[in-house]
Order: C-alpha cells, then sequence, then structure tokens
C-alpha cells in the first residue's frame, strides 16, 4: 500500500511526497536527465488543473518543487526555502471590514486612522489600501469587532518573526533571524515554502556504497520514530530500512542516553544549564540571546553523539539521521558538527520506502534494542528533564534539579528572557521548538496529536533499565 492510500494531514505533504517519489524512481532508473520534463507530467495529468488557474502553471511549480527536491536554491544557505511562483494565493491587504459593520454614526475606525484610509460609503466602512499602514487602530476601534486582521499561515507560524512579504507581496524569510524549525513550511496552504531534500545524496551516499561493500551505511533513527509509519510495527520499520541498503539502524536516542549523562553531570558542575538537543532552540538562542550562548550545553545532540560513536567502532561508515526535524538539515551542515554524514525526514523516507515498493507491515519484525526507556522519551516534552534527572540519580548526585520543559519557542522565549533577567526559579532549560516536543516535529509524516503515552510505551519495550546500562556498550 502506498502512501498516497494513507492518511497524509494535507493534500500538500501528498504533492510534496509525490515529487520526492518521482526524484528516487528516477534516479533508480538512471533517467535523471529526463526528470524536469516527465515529473510534471505524471504528476499533474490534467486535462484540469487542482488548485490553481491552469495546469499549466501548476506544472511549472511542480518543476520548482523538484528544484528543491534535488538541493534547492544553492545560493541559499537555509534548508527552509520560497518557491515564488507558488507564493501567490494568499491575501496581501491585512485589514478588511467584514460584515458585522453596521455603518454606525460613532465611525470610530475613521477617526482612530491616523492616515485617513477609512471612509463611510453607503453605510459602511471602507478600508482604502493604497493608505493603509496596518496600525490595527482601526480594528482595536470599531464597537463590533467589524474590522479584521488577517495574517498569513506562514506569518502565524513563525513565532520569531522571521516572516515577512517582499516587494512583490510573496513571502520572504529573514535568515539572520529563522531557525529552520519548517513550521511555516508545514502551515502554508499552498506548498510555497519547502524544506530542501538531501535524498539525492543519501541516493548516491548508499550507490556508491556498493552495497556497503566499500563502506557500511548506518540509518540513525530519531525516538520520535514510534509516533509515525503507524501501520507497521517498530521492527518492521527496521526490517523495511534494511531492506533499502541501509547496514544496521541505530537509535538515535542510544546518543540521547550519552547525552542526558554527560548534561547531567555538566550541569550538577556549573548550577545552571539550557540543553543542546535540539538544533533550533539552538539556534534560536545564539540569534536572539546570544548574552545567554555560553549556558548552553557543551554537550553534541543525541544525533551527533551516537554517530561520533558509530563512527569509533567503524571508521569508514557514513550516517543517515533520520527524523522529523528540518533543523537537523542545517545541523548536520555546519563545521563543528561532525559524524552525520546527512539527514532525511520521515516524509522523505516514506517517498523512499514506496518508490523501491518496500512494504514495511510486510517486513518480518527486526530489532531496534540500543537505548533506555529514558533516551526514548526524548520524543516528547518533558522526556529529556526526565532523563537528566534519572543521570543525576544514576550518577549519586545531590544536585537539586529545577527543569522547566519549554513546549514549543514561544515557551523558549518566555523561558529565556526570564534567565537573561536573572529571575528565572529553574536551573535547567529543556528547549523544544516544536510544540509535543519532536513528535511534533515539521516533517512528521502525520501531525495528529500526539498521545506521549505512546512514547512512553515505545520507552519501556527498551531492553535496558537503566541510562548506564544503556551506554555502558559507548564507555568501551
Amino acid at each position: 500500500m502506498e502512501a498516497t492510500e494513507r492518511s497524509f494531514d494535507t493534500n500538500v505533504q501528498l504533492m510534496k511526497y509525490k515529487v520526492l517519489k518521482s526524484v528516487v524512481e528516477h534516479f533508480d532508473r538512471d533517467e535523471m536527465v529526463d526528470i524536469y520534463h516527465d515529473a510534471p507530467l505524471e504528476i499533474i495529468p490534467g486535462p484540469k488543473p487542482i488548485a490553481r488557474c491552469c495546469i499549466y502553471k501548476e506544472r511549472a511549480i511542480v518543476g520548482e518543487q523538484l528544484k528543491m527536491a534535488m538541493g534547492g536554491e544553492k545560493g541559499n544557505a537555509n534548508v527552509i526555502q520560497v518557491i515564488k511562483i507558488a507564493c501567490d494565493e494568499c491575501t496581501v491587504d491585512r485589514y478588511h471590514v467584514g460584515k458585522a459593520c453596521r455603518g454606525c454614526l460613532a465611525h470610530r475606525c475613521e477617526h482612530a486612522c491616523p492616515t485617513n484610509a477609512i471612509s463611510v460609503v453607503d453605510g459602511r466602512a471602507r478600508i482604502d489600501q493604497e493608505k493603509c499602514i496596518e496600525c490595527g487602530r482601526c480594528a482595536a476601534a470599531c464597537p463590533y469587532s467589524a474590522i479584521m486582521q488577517y495574517t498569513r499561515p506562514c506569518e502565524n507560524a513563525c513565532k520569531i518573526g522571521a516572516i515577512s512579504m517582499d516587494k512583490d507581496n510573496a513571502c520572504e524569510i529573514d535568515n539572520e533571524k529563522c531557525i529552520s524549525c519548517g513550521a511555516c513550511a508545514y502551515q502554508c496552504p499552498f506548498g510555497a515554502i519547502v524544506d530542501r531534500s538531501f535524498i539525492l545524496d543519501v541516493l548516491q551516499l548508499m550507490k556508491d556504497s556498493e552495497h556497503n561493500q566499500k563502506y557500511r551505511v548506518y540509518a540513525v533513527v530519531a525516538p520520535s520514530i514510534s509516533s509515525q509509519f503507524t501501520y507497521a510495527k517498530i521492527g518492521q520499520v527496521v526490517a523495511g530500512l534494511k531492506k533499502l541498503g541501509f547496514h544496521d539502524v541505530v537509535e538515535a536516542a542510544l546518543g540521547a542516553d550519552m547525552v542526558a549523562y554527560d548534561e547531567a553531570a555538566e550541569l550538577a558542575e556549573k548550577g545552571f544549564l539550557t540543553s543542546s538537543c535540539c538544533p533550533a532552540f539552538v539556534s534560536y538562542i545564539q540569534k536572539s540571546f546570544p548574552n545567554l550562548v555560553d549556558k548552553v550545553s557543551h554537550n553534541p545532540s543525541p544525533m551527533e553523539a551516537v554517530a561520533r560513536f558509530i563512527k569509533r567502532i567503524d571508521p569508514q561508515a557514513k550516517c543517515v539521521f533520520i527524523g522529523p526535524c528540518t533543523a537537523k538539515k542545517m545541523e548536520f551542515q555546519k563545521p563543528e558538527v561532525v559524524g552525520i554524514d546527512l539527514v532525511l525526514t520521515f516524509e522523505e523516507l516514506q517517498a523512499l520506502f514506496d518508490a523501491r515498493k518496500v512494504c514495511p507491515e510486510e517486513q518480518p519484525d527486526d530489532v531496534l534494542d540500543n537505548a533506555s526507556y529514558y533516551g526514548r522519551i526524548f520524543a516528547r516534552s518533558g522526556g529529556l528533564s526526565d532523563a537528566v534527572a534519572q543521570a543525576l540519580k544514576e550518577q549519586g548526585s545531590d544536585f537539586d534539579l529545577k527543569a522547566v520543559a519549554c513546549d514549543g519557542i514561544e515557551q523558549c522565549k518566555v523561558a529565556l528572557l526570564k534567565a537573561g533577567k536573572g529571575v528565572l526559579p529553574e536551573n535547567f532549560i529543556e528547549g523544544m521548538a516544536c510544540v509535543g516536543g519532536c513528535i511534533g516535529g515539521a516533517a512528521c509524516i502525520s501531525h495528529a496529536p500526539k498521545d506521549k503515552n505512546e512514547v512512553n510505551k515505545y520507552g519501556r519495550e527498551a531492553k535496558e533499565k537503566t541510562i548506564s546500562d544503556a551506554i555502558s556498550v559507548t564507555r568501551i
């Protein structure tokens, strides 16, 4: 059963999946030279358009999506990029007069406007958009709440103010502010904001390994995998990954165990710390709270920690991280990050499964037992704090942990503001940019509400009962 028959949240995701799947199929057939001609016709067969003015524009947009699926705009360092031709359907004007307007005698809206942009015509208020400066005073003054503010979905999704409109009224991302969390990409109703893919690089990496004879390619899977691929067991997904050509599958949760143990010791030594696991959260601190950079844990993220371990025991290994996070695509490219060679998302993995006709639910149940319960619960908000508390206990530390688990970037902002002013009562900030934690990542297959108990259930399946047990293999 292909993903077209599975449950995607939106048709935007489905379109993205079709593009990614086409890239894999063309690569496997060694027909990449034909992809720009063939794929748009296959994906948009016509004769009627799906959502745009005509099929020709839709095919042109598919062409731009293909570029993103094959690496994106090379001159743009950000992995979150805008397809300008697709960004033309949102409401441009921010303030509108609705049907609730009664054409009242007071005309408070008219008197409140500093630029004379409002007039009353035929008993209804009207806004001259050429004069409107979008100050919002009219909306605040209206006793009927008849003047409504429209904000683009991408702007609403971005909680750090990195999105604005350019001179052509298309979305523009300020890379100096953007933390690559991907919230805007998921919320864009027209697929105009996309995370660039490294799936071609992964395909080439696996091909060049000559079936893992030249070097071994490892899949490092995020613990949030427990909330994905719900049509199959975790062990079947592991077997599916191996059938795709990965030599072995290792849990990033093992790296989470390593990080929790070392982060606990660092916290006890320093007295105050912010976590280093979420790359979007770390980027947010670096860009918006530079005075707190020295408070960020010096430990690597779980992704990097486990990749370092793999390469210590297999120096020629290549490691591909697979998870729900678009910010990981920025993290692995940083010069100081070593170990991870490439990053795929769960969305991209689904396309890879289906393009190669690998059905995880039809595979034998394999084993994934690298990590402890505490490493696996990193996938949900609060899991990291629980793991640090456990690590302190196992280390015999008497440090009084007072953790604040920030569920989403808005909560992170509040905690960081307090920390910057020295009024935060807690001594450890667990920062997760996505609401819910990694199980709410922008590149999840489904964004339906996730039950944290499912993550805990997955954690309890771990054979190791303590963090020390799990990381003992890495201390050799």
